[in-house]
C-alpha cells in the first residue's frame, strides 16, 4: 500500500480496539493503547496506538492527537526499560508499504535491544508465545506510573 488511501475499519489493530480481537494489554487511557506484538522482533517489544484516530501513519495523524500519542510512547518507553532493563530501546514507526508498514491504523515499536542480541525481522518469523506475552505485560504495566 502506497502512503495515500482510505482507512479500514476492519484492520487488525481497529478490531484491537473494538475489543473483536485478542490482545496482549500493557497499557490503555483515554488516548492511547498499549499491547504486546505477537510477532516481537525482541522480548518485550510492544506497540502503542492511538484510539481517537483513523490516521493510517504519521503523515495522516491531527496534531491533536499526536501529543498525546507521543507522550503514550514515552511513558511506555519508560516503563519497557524499568521493566526489562535493556541496554537500548528503538522507537520505530513506518509510513507505507515500502518502509515496512503491514497494518495501516497508526502505531509505534517499542522495542527493547540488548547488546548482542541479533533483532528479528519485522512482522516476520513466529508468534511469540502467549502466556510469556502475557507475563512480560504484567512486567511491563507494573512500572507504567
Amino acid at each position: 500500500m502506497s502512503l495515500d488511501g482510505v482507512y479500514d475499519p476492519n484492520n487488525m489493530f481497529a478490531k484491537i480496539l473494538r475489543g473483536e480481537a485478542p490482545s496482549v494489554r500493557v497499557f490503555e487511557d483515554d488516548h492511547v493503547l498499549a499491547f504486546m506484538d505477537v510477532f516481537p522482533q525482541s522480548r518485550g517489544h510492544t506497540l502503542v496506538i492511538p484510539k481517537q484516530s483513523q490516521a493510517r501513519n504519521l503523515l495522516e495523524v491531527e496534531p491533536e492527537v499526536l501529543a498525546p500519542l507521543i507522550l503514550g510512547v514515552q511513558r511506555v518507553a519508560r516503563a519497557v526499560r524499568a521493566a526489562l532493563k535493556p541496554d537500548g530501546i528503538m522507537v520505530a514507526q513506518f509510513n507505507g508499504a515500502p518502509s515496512g508498514q503491514t497494518v495501516y491504523h497508526l502505531h509505534f515499536h517499542i522495542i527493547p535491544r540488548w547488546e548482542g542480541d541479533a533483532i528479528r525481522g519485522h512482522a516476520q518469523g513466529q508468534m511469540a508465545d502467549a502466556a510469556e506475552l502475557v507475563a512480560l505485560a504484567k512486567q511491563i504495566a507494573a512500572m507504567i506510573s
